[in-house]
């Protein structure tokens, strides 16, 4: 059985400021899918790598 997350747009969590380039594409399509939530690029791509990181957990742990 997969299980796969349910990605929530977070509120704006603390951060520690990071440079990281992303494909101007990707951006737009973010900046469209957090329009009108209290939730800025960062907040969503921080969101977005904590699923990632939980699923690699998962899948290291997987024998």
């Amino acid at each position: 059985m997969l299980f796969i997350a349910k990605f929530k747009i977070p509120e704006n969590p603390p951060t520690v400021n990071k440079t990281v380039r992303f494909p101007s594409n990707i951006v737009e399509q973010v900046e469209l899918a957090s329009q009108g939530k209290d939730c800025t690029l960062s907040g969503f791509v921080i969101a977005a790598v904590r699923v990632a990181l939980e699923e690699l957990d998962k899948d290291a742990s997987q024998p």
